[in-house]
Parts: C-alpha cells; structure tokens; sequence
C-alpha cells in the first residue's frame, strides 16, 4: 500500500490545498473490480474514469469495462498487455501493481461504498473547480469587465456539476410509468376529453393534439407573415391566464391545464410583445396602439384591460443573441423563482450554439440547439415551444403549404421534435396576386379572397402522439388573434 499512497501525493504542489481524494478506496475498488467482474454492473452506471482522483486508477477502470463489454475476464493477466507501456504504471512497479491490487479480497464487500464515496469526492472536486474558476474571473480585470456573462457562466457550470450529480438515472417499472399516465388521462377527461397538457387556448389545437405535453419539444414553423409569433403570443397568454384563473379557483397547480410561462423573444422587444396581447384583450387594433391612434374611451379598454393583464404569470425575456447554454440557465433560474411550466422561444435560428467552429458550419450549430431545447424540455419537464424559420423553397412551389423538408437548414429539428406545426393562410398569398381594377379577372379574385380572407390552417406535420392532419383557425390581423374556425355542421342552412 506505500505505493498507493505515494501516488496520492503526486497531484499537490508544495503549499498547494489538498483537494478531497481517497487514493486509498479507489486501489481497493479496482482490486475488488478485479476479484469480482460482477461489481462491474453495479458501478459503471454512475461512476466513469474522469470521477477517479489518480489518472492511472482511471486508466484502469476503463480498461476493466472494456473488457467486460466484450464478454472478457478482466484480471491483472488479461490487463497486463494494456499497461506495458504506461510510463505512470512503471513508476508503481510496472504491471505487478495490478496483482498488487487484487491483495485483499475483503474489499469486494465493501466495493460499493467505495464507489458512492469515489463519486462524491470527484463532485466535491469538481465544485472546488467552478469556485476557483470564479475567483480567478473575477479578479482578472485585463480584459473587458462582464460581470452578469461571469454569473451566468458561472451558473451554467455549477449546474453541470448538480446534473451529473444525478446523470445515474432511475429506471422506473412499470407500475409507476402507467401512474404518470393515468394521471395524464385523468387531467384529459377532466378538461372534457381533449386536453391532457397545457392548453393552446384554441378548441381546434387541443382537439387534435391534447395541448402542449410536458417534456415535449413542439417545433412552430412558417414563412414571414403568417403569423406563427401572433400564435405563440396567443397560446402563451392563454396558457399564462388560464394557469391564474385555476389558481385563484383553488386548483392545485400540478393540476391545472394552464402554466406560467417564460417567452424568449429574441427577435421582437417585451414592449411590443405586450402591445399584441392588449391589443387582443381590448380589441383595439395594434397598428392604432403602435401610432396612438385612439379615442379616450379607447384608452379606458386599453387601461382595463392592463389592469386586468398586471398579474400574468407571463414572464418575457428579450435578450438578443443568447446561446443556447444561456437560454438554459435562464430557464432554470425562472422555473426555480417563478415555477414556470411551459417554455417559448421566438425563434430558433436565432439562437447561438456553443461557439466554437459554430460558424463553419451552421447544420451542426442548429442541430446542437434543436438538441439543446428538447433536452430542456426534458430536464425541466415543461413543454418548450420553439417557433422556426423555413426556407425559400416553399415559394418555388404552386402549393405553398409548408412539408417537413422545408424546415430550414438542419434535418435535426425534425427529428428532435415531438410535434412539428405550420402555419399557413391563404390570403397571404393571394393578395400578393391582386390584378388591376380593370383586369378581367378581378372578380374572380375577389370572390376568391372573400372566400379565404381571414382564415389560416395549422399544419400538424408530426406528432408522436396522434396521426397529422389539418386544423382550421380564424385569423384577426387588425389585433393579431388566432381563434377557432366556426364550424361548418353548426351553421345555419343558407341556400334557397
């Protein structure tokens, strides 16, 4: 053991804090390792190489799950051909430490606690970094001064060090799985049979795909001008109002079909995300509130309606090109202060990725942020809503409704969300064709666009959940709102 713990020493500099280790018990895990491969089902789930204090213990570990992975014994005779030229393993005596190793079988008894312990110590190690990094930022003033960036780096590795303290995962039987799913069913025949998630506030929507599910990465997608932020805006507020009516009627907040939701708005300001929602609530037009262009009584809705709106739990942050490790911080931050349950975020490619080589190629910079936000759906359990461009190609084609293809410049937002929705109105287009008063097909145009002036369609492309199809919507651009479709069985009988 006086090698064991020669090695120990080697990491400290002279006067050098001693940073918490137990050189001792991962000698003594390996040994057990070596003893008993078994072991080796018990401790790799959680515990990995980078977690050992001594590099060489490391070094071994893996190369002992190497060999379990094939279905190999792993003893000092079938690792020794791995170590024969490992300069740290020659300082210890060459490859005799391995049999060293292996020279108490008592510590197959206690293998496991050496493993907790390990882990723990490694974790402890890793904060002790992030504080240091911290210190070391802080007080260096040699180039630009960035406190708040600083706090949120900080943040971010501290939170990774509090992930992987729980990264062993729990496998969940059966039993429980079905529970979580019956509580989903239940809330769903509760709200009249159609909404087991978060409402989107339009009957047609929560019809067809039972509301925003948590944990869910919901992909909203169109071509500048359809209005795919007049609709995120729209399901936010009712998600948001509909969370504060459940409360103030008692109900428990893991029970309502609302949430409080934070909106990353990385393209438009708080202040006029705000303009659309009361311009939807006091039905003013929003072009009248942007010029101020109303009446007193005008202002007196508009003041209502604010009054009414002041205690949304609808949190906007308006910061401009935040990277997708900050949007994450920031998502924590809010679902820990404010127990927000549903995430939007407007919109994706406008999103930074990790930075380095991003640039060169943009494919893999989405593909990690597309990654990015389903994982966040996941680790907070809250629906994500992340509104994105599509490319050009749609305007190539006679059709213009969107497909799948035309999602813009990586495959993986396809493949990484749960449900993917277009939106589409036809008089977009066809005002872009307007003929001239005196063309002979005005008034074919004319009957053309009274016909599907103000109407939209809701694409549901994918969805894991349920089949695809179509959902028709009302559209009101003079104050931006999205609303069900009148139904056609439902109305009266005009025809002669």
């Amino acid at each position: 053991m006086a090698e064991i713990l020669r090695i120990a020493g080697s990491h400290d500099a002279p006067h050098a804090p001693v940073l918490p280790a137990n050189v001792e018990a991962e000698a003594a895990l390996l040994g057990a390792l070596m003893i008993d491969n078994r072991i080796c089902e018990d401790v790799q789930i959680r515990l990995k190489a980078h977690h050992f204090f001594e590099p060489l213990h490391g070094r071994i570990y893996d190369a002992i799950l190497r060999l379990n992975d094939k279905n190999m014994i792993a003893n000092p005779v079938t690792l020794r051909p791995m170590f024969d030229g490992d300069e740290a393993m020659k300082e210890v005596g060459g490859p005799a430490y391995l049999a060293q190793l292996t020279g108490s079988g008592a510590a197959v008894i206690g293998a496991r606690d050496f493993a907790v312990q390990i882990y723990d110590l490694a974790l402890l190690r890793a904060l002790i970094g992030v504080g240091r990094e911290m210190v070391e930022g802080a007080l260096d003033t040699s180039e630009d001064v960035a406190p708040l960036a600083q706090i949120e780096r900080a943040e971010t590795e501290l939170y990774r060090v509090a992930e992987e303290g729980g990264s062993e995962g729990k496998v969940k039987s059966f039993a429980e799985a079905s529970m979580e799913s019956i509580k989903n069913i239940e809330l769903a025949l509760q709200n009249g049979g159609h909404l087991s998630g978060i409402t989107t506030g339009i009957d047609g929507i929560n019809a067809k795909i039972g509301g925003l599910h948590r944990s869910d990465l919901t992909i909203l997608a169109g071509r500048p001008g359809m209005g795919k932020t007049s609709l995120a805006t729209n399901i936010a507020f009712s998600a948001a109002q509909r969370y504060a009516r459940d409360i103030e009627d008692g109900i428990e907040p893991g029970k309502s079909a609302g949430a409080a939701v934070a909106f990353f708005s990385l393209e438009m300001s708080a202040d006029q995300l705000a303009t659309r929602i009361l311009a939807e609530q006091s039905n003013i037009s929003s072009e009248n509130l942007r010029t101020g262009r109303i009446s007193k009584q005008e202002f007196q809705q508009l003041a209502r309606a604010s009054g009414e709106l002041s205690g949304l739990p609808l949190y906007i942050d308006d910061t401009p090109g935040l990277t997708i490790a900050a949007l994450r911080t920031r998502a924590r931050r809010l679902k820990r202060q404010k127990n927000v349950g549903m995430i939007v975020v407007d919109y994706l490619q406008l999103l930074q990725g990790s930075g380095k080589g991003s640039n060169d190629n943009r494919v893999q910079e989405i593909s990690e942020i597309s990654r990015g936000l389903k994982q966040l759906a996941k680790e907070l359990h809250v629906p994500v809503l992340a509104l994105s461009q599509l490319s050009r190609a749609v305007e190539q084609r006679e059709d213009k409704r969107p497909q799948l293809s035309d999602l813009r410049e990586s495959g993986s937002i396809e493949q990484d969300a749960d449900i993917v929705l277009f939106v589409y109105r036809d008089d977009y287009y066809l005002a872009a064709k307007q003929p001239s008063d005196d063309h002979p097909d005005i008034d074919s145009w004319r009957e053309e666009m009274a016909r599907v002036y103000g109407t939209a369609e809701l694409i549901v492309a994918k969805q894991r959940h349920g089949s695809t199809g179509k959902i028709r919507m009302r559209f009101d651009a003079r104050v931006t709102k999205f609303s069900d479709a009148a139904n056609e069985e439902y109305l009266p009988d005009m025809r002669d």
